[in-house]
């Protein structure tokens, strides 16, 4: 049989990423193409001007194709941007037959209750996520069909967008021929991609800095509880450099790089103490070439005085996020950084000192394949969001008489010439 293709296309302020991989039975998602290009016409997360991000779009997703031997007609698409915001919902209704099991279908209806919740015009939702099940007033079930029941409950996580960015941002895809298979939130994205099942059930709070905003999602119980967007990013500490040394953005950015970067420790410390602090603290930019000619800068100056502040107050920021949520003292595994914000100097620090909880930084795991330049926090979104496509894929909601066909011949086998002509059409199925 052949392998199932997803690709996913993670639409940032500063990077498009695209990413093909193949879906194998009980193994990892296998990358077969990743294709990274800078991105234009997108500020802050939403669409700016729908030709350049395009063109944009168009270099990654060919790059991927040619890498991956194969051409892509639908595409799982990240969306973020301050519109996204969430809101918790209850659904209930009736069992359909009391005297036999819950099923599918009654799930179903109870998630759709949950779902009519009203709604400005100018804004849809992208995702309704049961966070858990009540039969009867019995809580905490993952999972009630198979069980017996006269009442079906369901606590529900829904997380909205602006229609008007949703549009745009799907206009751009299906622009190049690709259909948009789903608009993934991209906080829920680097979820699946860096985060632990244990790290979900004990509850948890990811922070996903991006290039212009920063994504949280708060998990409790193994089910996401809350998401929002800080319109602030780690370009703001590439403009903040840009102003404390008076060089262009470019510059700034390559300071930052060369800042970034782990620094090996000498085995041996030398015995005077000062001027090895000294030295150590200037930093020779003269190999970076800048056309501005600054040559040194001190490190302490640009750690302390340029970026601290700004690190300081994003994660006030994302403080204050999870103040209001609600539940604040229900994330033990306490909080998972990733995003290209990530790499920068000093962040777990800064994220331990405002928030007083334990910080790692995620890197994306469950994957395969060509997967060397992306095992790096700045493609969290990108992974996650093939990850998602991965699980979503068998079960893409359709209504339709064939697409519900196919899923009653998984149930259970359909004999003689129907069920020949199912498995024909399988493939085909939705």
């Amino acid at each position: 049989m052949r392998d199932r293709i997803v690709a996913g296309i993670d639409i940032g302020t500063t990077k498009i990423v695209t990413i093909i991989a193949a879906l194998k039975e009980d193994a990892p998602l296998h990358v077969l193409g990743v294709a990274t290009v800078e991105s234009k016409g997108i500020r802050k997360g939403l669409v700016v001007d729908i030709e350049d991000a395009i063109a944009a779009i168009s270099p990654a997703l060919e790059g991927a194709e040619r890498m991956a031997g194969t051409s892509v007609t639908s595409a799982f698409v990240s969306i973020g941007g301050s519109h996204i915001s969430s809101q918790n919902s209850h659904g209930v209704v009736a069992v359909a037959d009391p005297e036999k099991e819950i099923t599918v279908t009654d799930v179903q209806r109870v998630i759709d209750a949950a779902k009519a919740v009203s709604l400005p015009s100018s804004r849809e939702i992208l995702h309704v996520l049961p966070r858990g099940f009540i039969v009867d007033g019995q809580e905490g079930i993952a999972d009630p069909v198979g069980m017996t029941g006269v009442r079906l409950e369901v606590e529900t996580h829904l997380v909205t967008g602006g229609s008007t960015g949703i549009k745009n941002l799907h206009k751009c895809v299906e622009e190049l021929g690709v259909h948009v298979s789903g608009m993934v939130f991209g906080g829920l994205a680097s979820a699946q991609a860096v985060l632990s099942d244990t790290e979900k059930e004990l509850g948890v709070t990811l922070v996903d800095i991006g290039g212009g905003t920063t994504d949280v999602a708060i998990y409790v119980e193994g089910a996401l509880s809350y998401s929002s967007v800080i319109p602030i990013g780690a370009k703001n500490i590439t403009s903040d450099l840009a102003v404390g040394l008076r060089v262009s953005l470019e510059s700034s950015e390559k300071i930052k790089l060369l800042l970034s970067q782990k620094h090996k420790i000498p085995a041996l410390p030398e015995m005077e103490g000062r001027p090895k602090q000294k030295l150590e603290d200037e930093i020779d930019l003269s190999m970076l070439s800048l056309p501005e000619e600054l040559k040194k800068v001190s490190r302490k100056t640009l750690i302390e005085g340029i970026i601290k502040p700004r690190l300081n107050e994003i994660f006030t920021m994302v403080g204050l996020e999870i103040k209001k949520s609600g539940f604040g003292g229900m994330t033990p595994s306490g909080v998972v950084v990733c995003g290209g914000g990530a790499e920068t100097v000093g962040i777990a620090e800064a994220a331990r000192r405002n928030l007083a909880m334990p910080v790692r930084i995620g890197i994306p795991t469950n994957i395969s394949g060509l997967v060397d330049e992306i095992l790096t926090p700045a493609y969290a979104a990108s992974v996650g969001l093939v990850q998602y496509g991965a699980k979503m894929s068998p079960q893409t909601e359709s209504t339709s008489l064939l697409g519900s066909m196919g899923k009653i011949g998984d149930k259970f086998p359909i004999k003689g010439i129907f069920g020949k002509i199912l498995n024909t059409l399988k493939p085909f199925l939705p």
